[in-house]
């Protein structure tokens, strides 16, 4: 999920604070980020990936998930999670395109401004996508925005809010990028994502390209969630949040836990809380 091993000078986070309010969902899936122009296969950085081809479905048209769900399928949400943006694709016509390993490192920024959620002063914060994918900075910020705007996210915490923008002072910038841009930009503030996994570092939410795309393989028919899962985690840590492990058997896995390590007998869930507005926590991990 997020950098795990930490070198000297591993990045700041901050707290703010504002409180709780009921967000707005708004549909829309994330479409696949490509290059233009790419040649050459992708690695395969984790054991669950190395079970799977290193393309994903391209689907004409169509956003992508990394294994779409079997015809008939209904989108179902997991525990703990109410309906977003519709997780069911089809995938006739599709073609495979391998993801890059590398980009420019360069950045175009969402365009527009959100709406504020929470109440006071809000986190001001920048959606960008680097540069050469073919994804829609639009659709990575509008699934951004409903992530951080739903009721069981951080502002259920009672002093967080967040607001979209596109230009002026920010607080911090969600990025995606390709895995070797990530790990340039997290080894800046001593963390070592290893082109496997996302961080959250000084300013930057940083979200590594294969796992948007390809998620875990926990989610592999809920990469829709699990996006939403590394926008919270890291989100969270830039907040303050640090690592927690699964509090028990059958249970809700937390948010900040590294679920991509393994779910140790919790249940898949990408919410930091529940309907209820509980925290949804476990030990903590290191």
């Amino acid at each position: 999920m997020t950098a795990h091993k930490r070198k000297p000078g591993g990045g700041r986070r901050r707290k703010r604070s504002a409180r709780r309010v009921r967000g707005r969902l708004t549909g829309g899936l994330v479409a696949l980020a490509v290059f233009a122009a790419v040649g050459g296969a992708v690695m395969a950085w984790l054991p669950s990936d190395a079970r799977r081809s290193p393309t994903a479905t391209v689907p004409s048209g169509i956003p992508v998930t990394a294994s779409p769900m079997p015809s008939g399928t209904p989108a179902v949400p997991r525990a703990g999670e109410q309906p977003g943006p519709d997780r069911s694709s089809a995938a006739a016509g599709a073609s495979t395109t391998p993801l890059p390993e590398s980009g420019p490192g360069a950045f175009v920024t969402a365009s527009g401004e959100g709406e504020k959620v929470g109440r006071g002063t809000p986190l001001r914060y920048r959606v960008e996508v680097e540069k050469g994918l073919t994804i829609s900075p639009a659709d990575v910020a509008e699934q951004v925005e409903w992530t951080l705007a739903d009721p069981r996210g951080w502002t259920a915490d009672g002093h967080s809010a967040f607001q979209r923008v596109s230009s002026g002072p920010t607080d911090f910038r969600v990025r995606l990028a390709t895995p070797g841009t990530v790990d340039a930009i997290c080894a800046g503030g001593g963390l070592d994502t290893g082109g496997k996994v996302n961080c959250s570092v000084h300013d930057d939410v940083m979200v590594n390209l294969r796992r948007w795309v390809l998620a875990t393989e926990f989610y592999t028919e809920d990469v829709v969630g699990y996006r939403s899962l590394i926008i919270n985690h890291e989100v969270g840590h830039f907040l303050g949040h640090g690592h927690v492990t699964c509090p028990g058997e059958g249970r809700l896995a937390p948010a900040m836990m590294q679920q991509i390590k393994g779910l140790h007998g919790c249940v898949p869930n990408v919410w930091p809380y529940d309907r209820d507005g509980r925290l949804i926590t476990g030990p903590t991990a290191p």
